[in-house]
């Protein structure tokens, strides 16, 4: 057994259900997990004293919906870009122009360099779906990152041919050959690095799945015990598609199929009915509500394009379990309690909701709970020791009169000191050890200069990434 001790001049603890500033805080970890939370001195011995005395501890955040594999490959590329026709998403033919470009070695470039991205930007845990899923278990054990990492799987694809209107491509097996080997990837790393690695079921996308192939993966699910992840609702294609189909909106739909719970965590849940977007109502919140559903808000991803959740602040009002999330570049959950907290004042245009305590619990205790644990999300006894190391006395973070709101309003990358998971620094001084960030830097843009040069071949109009995606400006002639 390990002890530390850290001694810290602000703790944001938990205590009788729920966070609690401690002042002059003292935290003692045994090995991965916390044993002891107060004031004062602790009487005992200790292998490691931490001086946390200028610092604010803070529990890790909780990431619950992300797309390593790919998310630094929208950089330079998707930004103020979003096509009228599909009401401003980019799914359709953005992101189905840079999917057939990747390669397999831009992909492994984006996930290690998402590892110190995250970690240096305050996640402890992060919820992986996509591809590679073993090189992401090998990347985030070598980091020391908690990750939760799914593969992807679905009945058929989303295309167009014209730009315009939203086509489905159905294969033939119905999914099973990949629903099989998302099974099996679950078997081989669920556990891995002390239980830091775990895995889950990710069918993609509601519209590119089959009722029967949901329905499989709740009944896996359940047998395997094991959280599940869909997006849902993310789109107003999506959404007219769905009512076209079952004559309900998505979530009515999921509902009738017996595939939400408690175990679901639903990206992005951004247009359900009642939304202004969709004009078409539904008590899509009730349902949620009802069901003890999750839903992963990523509030950039959307925000960049001009949508935004009407509200962040309904949906907790209605009692839904709101996680946060980055999904795409930046992978920063500094800036995605920040934009969740502006955004959904400006929607509601109130100040006094979405408040700095709102969202932190959503980047912490509520990712905890959409995962089925309790012994994340909060410095308590018997919790993981999965720690955040602030500045309590830099620029921007002085004056402090209430960390929580320092943190949410004014921190920056910077201002992140140190991260702890399983009682482990991962990052100290802001280093993350085990990452050259300008290799990782060359190996992206190697990747990623690659895939632009090869995006006419998936795009619908074989369209250059010039004509995809104009620069901001022209070029400089000399």
């Amino acid at each position: 057994m390990v002890r530390k001790i850290i001694r810290a001049g602000h703790v944001i603890a938990f205590q009788n259900g729920g966070h609690r500033h401690l002042k002059d805080g003292t935290i003692v970890v045994e090995d991965d997990r916390i044993v002891h939370v107060g004031g004062g001195i602790f009487e005992g011995e200790a292998d490691e004293v931490i001086d946390a005395s200028d610092k604010i501890v803070t529990p890790g955040f909780i990431n619950t919906h992300t797309h390593i594999s790919e998310s630094y490959l929208d950089r330079s590329f998707v930004e103020d870009r979003g096509p009228r026709n599909f009401y401003l998403s980019g799914l359709f033919e953005f992101l189905t122009a840079r999917n057939g470009a990747i390669t397999e070695e831009a992909r492994q470039a984006s996930i290690s360099a998402s590892m110190p991205e995250l970690i240096r930007t305050g996640t402890t845990t992060v919820v992986e779906m996509g591809l590679s899923g073993h090189f992401v278990a090998d990347q985030a054990e070598k980091a020391g990152l908690r990750a939760y990492i799914g593969e992807f799987y679905r009945s058929g694809r989303w295309y167009t041919t014209d730009g315009r209107s939203v086509s489905y491509e159905w294969w033939e097996d119905d999914g099973a050959s990949l629903m099989q080997k998302a099974v099996d990837f679950i078997k081989a790393v669920d556990g891995r690095a002390n239980g830091r690695i775990k895995g889950f079921l990710t069918p993609a996308q509601v519209d590119t799945c089959s009722e029967a192939l949901l329905r499989r993966s709740r009944a896996v699910a359940d047998d395997m015990k094991v959280p599940m992840a869909l997006h849902a609702s993310q789109s107003v294609p999506e959404f007219q598609e769905m009512v076209r189909r079952n004559g309900c909106s998505p979530i009515e739909w999921l509902e009738k199929i017996g595939f939400l719970g408690s175990d679901v965590l639903l990206g992005h849940a951004i247009m359900p009915g009642g939304s202004s977007w969709v004009n078409y109502h539904a008590d899509d919140l009730d349902i949620l509500a009802d069901t003890g559903t999750n839903v992963a808000h990523a509030v950039w991803v959307f925000a960049r394009r001009g949508i935004a959740m009407e509200s962040y602040s309904k949906y907790l009002a209605r009692g839904i379990n709101m996680t946060l999330a980055t999904d795409t570049s930046p992978q920063s959950m500094i800036e995605a309690v920040r934009w969740t907290a502006v955004i959904a004042k400006i929607m509601d245009r109130r100040s006094e909701v979405a408040t700095a305590a709102d969202v932190f619990n959503s980047a912490t205790l509520s990712g905890a709970k959409s995962l089925g644990r309790d012994d994340l999300g909060r410095i308590a006894p018997g919790a993981k020791a999965d720690l955040l190391f602030w500045e309590g006395a830099s620029l921007f973070m002085t004056p402090m009169r209430d960390p929580i709101r320092n943190i949410v309003y004014s921190a920056q990358t910077e201002d992140l000191n140190s991260s702890m998971v399983d009682g482990v620094f991962i990052m100290k001084d802001r280093v993350v050890p085990g990452f050259d960030p300008k290799a990782l830097a060359a190996d992206l843009q190697k990747g990623a200069e690659h895939m632009w040069a090869n995006m006419h071949h998936q795009d619908w109009a074989h369209r250059d990434i010039d004509a995809l995606s104009p620069q901001s400006y022209p070029q400089y002639r000399a």
